[in-house]
């Protein structure tokens, strides 16, 4: 995977965290619950990504 779907991952992982803010500020469960979602797919890819970068060296 190259830059594009490192940045697509951080994306994904930012637009949960937002989500995330927005449903505590509003008291929405589900905009919390898929904003904690997102943010943790987010992150598992980026780890993902990390591990096949440690292994292509």
């Amino acid at each position: 995977m190259g830059i594009d779907d490192k940045a697509s991952n951080k994306a994904e992982e930012l637009k949960g965290r937002a989500k995330e803010g927005v449903g505590e500020a509003t008291g929405n469960e589900q905009w919390q619950a898929e904003g904690r979602a997102e943010r943790a797919s987010g992150a598992l890819k980026q780890g993902i990504e990390k591990v096949k970068d440690a292994f292509r060296k």
